[in-house]
C-alpha cells in the first residue's frame, strides 16, 4: 500500500503520521505542498496549523498546488484521510459536508477524549464495534463542527458519521468528531489516532484505527 502525507507550512504531525504507518509495515512518503504529482492509495492531510491558520483553519491550504493532486486522487476513487487540520482542509475544499467554528468556549482544547463509534461500516472504524467507546487525543481550537439541517440529515441518513464525542468538549453539532463522504473513501476526524500508536503511550488504539485502511 502506498501512503502519501501532504506537508504544509505549519504542519506538525506529518512525522507522527508516517511513523504510525511504518508501525503497520507501510512506508509513507511525505509530499511538499508545492508538489502536485504523486502516486498513492491513501493520501493523508495531517494535523497542525497550515499557514498559521490565518483567515480560517484550512482556508489557505486548499489553494496549495498539492491539492490539485489530492482532488485528482479523490476523483478517481482513492482514499483520503484528513486528521484535525486535515479535516478542516477537506471541509474547506468541499470534499466533506459541513464547516468548523471556534470551540464553544473559545479556548484551545488538548486532552484525551472518549469517543463513541457511531458507525463501523467504513474503513476508519471497521475494526471497532458500533457503539464502542475509545479514547483518542484531541488538540484544536476550531473543532466545533457545524452543518445546515439538510447536510446534517444527509450525514445521519446515509450513516456517514463515524465518531461522536462523549461529553461534547467543543459544542460540535450532534457531537460529531468524524465523518466520511457518501463513497466512504474520504474521511475527516478531529482526534489524532497517530498520537496513540504504541503501548508505551498508554494505548495503541490509533494503530487499530489506521489499520482499517490497509
Amino acid at each position: 500500500m502506498r501512503v502519501a502525507i501532504i506537508r504544509f507550512l505549519g504542519t506538525n504531525c506529518e512525522f507522527d503520521t508516517a511513523y504510525a504507518f511504518e508501525k503497520l509495515g507501510v512506508k509513507a512518503q511525505i509530499i511538499w505542498h508545492e508538489d502536485e504529482k504523486f502516486e498513492a492509495d491513501l493520501v493523508v492531510l495531517p494535523g497542525g496549523f497550515s499557514y498559521g491558520d490565518y483567515l480560517r483553519s484550512g482556508a489557505i491550504a486548499k489553494f496549495a498546488k498539492a491539492m490539485r493532486g489530492v482532488l485528482a486522487h479523490a476523483k478517481k476513487g482513492g482514499f483520503v484521510l484528513g486528521i484535525c487540520n486535515g479535516f478542516q482542509i477537506l471541509l474547506e475544499l468541499g470534499l466533506l459536508k459541513g464547516a468548523m467554528k471556534h470551540n464553544e468556549k473559545l479556548s484551545f482544547i488538548s486532552k484525551n477524549q472518549p469517543l463513541k463509534v457511531a458507525s463501523n461500516d467504513n474503513a476508519l472504524c471497521k475494526n471497532f464495534a458500533k457503539g464502542e467507546v475509545i479514547n483518542l487525543p484531541i488538540a484544536h481550537g476550531d473543532g466545533n463542527f457545524f452543518a445546515n439541517e439538510r447536510d446534517l440529515a444527509f450525514l445521519q441518513d446515509k450513516d456517514l458519521i463515524t465518531l461522536q464525542y462523549v461529553g461534547n468538549p467543543n459544542g460540535s453539532l450532534d457531537d460529531i468528531a468524524g465523518i466520511c463522504d457518501e463513497s466512504k473513501k474520504i474521511y475527516g476526524l478531529m482526534p489524532h489516532p497517530e498520537r496513540v500508536c504504541e503501548d508505551i503511550l498508554g494505548t495503541s488504539v490509533g494503530l487499530t484505527m489506521l489499520k482499517g485502511f490497509l
